[in-house]
């Protein structure tokens, strides 16, 4: 039992003493959360200020180009960048199931460690709680994030004009797949890799080569088209796409056709979409592509006053199809 996690863990004594030590500092190491206070103090900080709040229960924890540590890094620095934000300073809270390999634990953390560095920010408070055996599945995270907004007005749902432009940031559907092939030990899909990356750089790098940008969403859960309908409701306009120009991997095309799914509704973790004037679309896009997580960059629509909050899609043959927004869970625990 020395290998795994015990209740005591949780307790607030010794035992939670030597869980914090042993991983969580020594992988989140920074002078704030060193002093372990009830909270972190916060001097440095400029308003306008963005806040976002994300819980992870992905399975399985690890999948091809990530696992569930760096997924909720990700995952809430991208959340605060997409209000045009400089993300600075995360919060973390995992809730750990009695008997988990702290070997697995570790590796979690390390992971998010290493995606916060990369990232440019700090966990800096946190909590853990052990609960029993079966009240959650191995680990569940919560990830708090705070930034400071550097541009005015700043990017909304409520922003989208017509005339404007839409554009994708890279190729969709890539991480909800591979979860879900990891999930289901699926062979014919061992060459998709989820795109979970941080995207704070790039999104600053947009914003000051464009100099406007009306929108900027990351397609999580619901991917690409529910993200869309959420625009157009929220904007009241219509956005029509052109289908042969959205960026999917072949890989994802045919496991989707095998496996009656649409990858417009697949999840993302490491893409965007940014809608701004026709004018400047050409320098977003450039900005895109000069980022290692933005090669695949493409325009792929506009915006018009057509019908308000209806998305649609110009299939490759020429006909129109209605994007609607996605009902249930096409997959579930992708992030």
């Amino acid at each position: 039992m020395d290998d795994c996690l015990l209740l005591d863990a949780g307790s607030g004594g010794r035992a939670s003493q030597r869980l914090v030590a042993q991983c969580f500092l020594r992988h989140f190491a920074n002078p704030l959360l060193e002093r372990l206070d009830d909270a972190a103090l916060l001097r440095d900080l400029r308003g306008p200020l963005a806040m976002s709040t994300d819980s992870y229960t992905v399975t399985p924890l690890f999948f091809p180009g990530g696992s569930i540590g760096s997924l909720a890094v990700h995952g809430t620095v991208n959340d605060v960048s997409m209000l045009g934000a400089h993300p600075r300073y995360l919060s973390c809270a995992f809730i750990l199931e009695e008997g988990l390999p702290l070997d697995v634990l570790e590796r979690v953390v390390a992971d998010m460690g290493r995606a916060a560095r990369t990232a440019g920010v700090q966990i800096v408070t946190g909590d853990t709680k052990v609960v029993p055996r079966g009240a959650c599945d191995k680990i569940f995270i919560n990830t708090t994030g705070v930034g400071e907004i550097f541009t005015d007005p700043a990017p909304s749902g409520h922003n989208a004009r017509p005339g404007d432009a839409v554009l994708v940031s890279g190729a969709m559907g890539d991480h909800g797949l591979t979860v879900m092939g990891s999930r289901e030990s699926l062979s014919f899909l061992t060459d998709v890799a989820s795109d979970s990356a941080p995207l704070n750089q790039m999104i600053a790098d947009v914003i000051a080569a464009a100099g406007e940008v009306h929108v900027l969403r990351d397609p999580t859960r619901g991917g690409l088209a529910t993200t869309l309908n959420e625009i157009a409701e929220q904007s009241q306009v219509c956005i029509s796409l052109e289908e042969e120009q959205i960026p999917v991997h072949e890989s994802v095309k045919s496991g989707c056709s095998f496996l009656g799914l649409d990858p417009l509704y697949l999840a993302n973790e490491g893409k965007c979409i940014c809608i701004l004037p026709e004018e400047k679309a050409e320098a977003a896009l450039a900005a895109m592509r000069a980022s290692p997580y933005g090669t695949e960059a493409a325009r792929i629509g506009s915006v018009s006053d057509g019908k308000a909050g209806q998305v649609s899609l110009r299939t490759r043959i020429g006909g129109q199809r209605l994007l609607g927004m996605l009902e249930g869970a096409q997959l579930p625990r992708i992030c």
